[in-house]
């Protein structure tokens, strides 16, 4: 019970910190630093739209699509993170006037928008993410990619952020785009520190030692959509056999899996490794690898 209250209120506050960085930097500074929230700064500065209402009426829709697609690792608690983004950012914005509170006739406040935005937008994704669960958005639409192709997940989100970083040349010109990429790479480090503080990499090597090892097994095979290997052991003080789960996910899922594992068995004992390189399906495919590093 504890640990589902806690989840809730990293949501809760993770959504707010994420409105924050979207009302109070990127949206005023004219950054559109991928995502829905890029989509809704550039709709704001050229319809005039509240942001707020920009990010729900894109996510909602997503939020579905990644239901039927992904089944129920979209529950309840990713439906309140797109749903908590969107009424703060709302809110946040009417406060504010749309204008935040830096003085935008001086430069420095360009680059104080894209780093504090970044800070506080990563700041906030890492909390969600800790609570189990996301924000929504163009997020989805990088997961689906992931899925049927064979891009990483790290390569997806790159892709679709970069789309919609490339289409806010046309709206705010090459500068303001220049910005949204500082923005983006200060937001990825801040999540990595956030939600994963061991540290970031490619993908995480997990282990797992658990009573429930066939739940456990379930969720990595079919939430996460990842291989899971049974190792066999013997715990040393007890002498009775205990079986080990060994799956590689990406750095993006280890927070879920964590929460996971938790609500199936609270006295699991788990293990999370780096990872310099993972090669081979569902992350980078060999060829690929085999072409990066000897030039093929």
């Amino acid at each position: 019970m504890k640990r589902k209250i806690l989840d809730y209120v990293n949501i809760t506050i993770g959504s707010f910190l994420v409105a924050v960085g979207v009302a109070y930097f990127v949206n005023p500074a004219k950054i559109a630093s991928g995502g829905v929230s890029g989509i809704a700064t550039m709709v704001y500065h050229t319809i005039g739209w509240n942001p707020g209402y920009v990010i729900f009426a894109l996510s909602v829709p997503l939020f579905v699509i990644g239901m039927k697609v992904f089944g129920k690792v979209y529950g309840f608690k990713s439906l309140l993170g797109t749903l908590l983004l969107s009424g703060f950012t709302l809110v946040l914005v009417d406060i504010s006037g749309g204008t935040g509170f830096l003085d935008y006739t001086e430069p420095v406040s360009m680059w104080l928008s894209a780093l504090f935005g970044g800070v506080f937008m990563g700041a906030g994704i890492g909390f969600v993410m800790k609570g189990g669960a996301n924000t929504g958005g163009t997020d989805i639409v990088a997961q689906i990619l992931n899925k049927y192709t064979p891009m990483s997940l790290g390569t997806c989100l790159t892709l679709v952020d970069g789309i919609i970083i490339a289409a806010s040349v046309f709206v705010f010109g090459i500068e303001s785009a220049l910005y949204a990429v500082t923005t983006v790479y200060i937001c990825g480090v801040v999540i990595d520190k956030v939600a994963l503080p061991i540290g970031a990499n490619t993908a995480k090597i997990v282990m797992i030692i658990s009573e429930h090892v066939d739940e456990i097994s379930e969720v990595i095979l079919h939430e996460l959509d990842h291989g899971a290997t049974l190792l066999s052991a013997k715990g040393v003080y007890t002498g009775k056999d205990r079986p080990v789960i060994m799956s590689v996910v990406s750095n993006q899922e280890v927070a879920k899996l964590t929460s996971r594992v938790k609500e199936i068995d609270d006295k699991a004992f788990m293990v999370v490794q780096n990872t310099s390189q993972v090669l081979g399906e569902g992350f980078v495919p060999m060829s690929k690898a085999i072409n990066m590093h000897f030039g093929g």
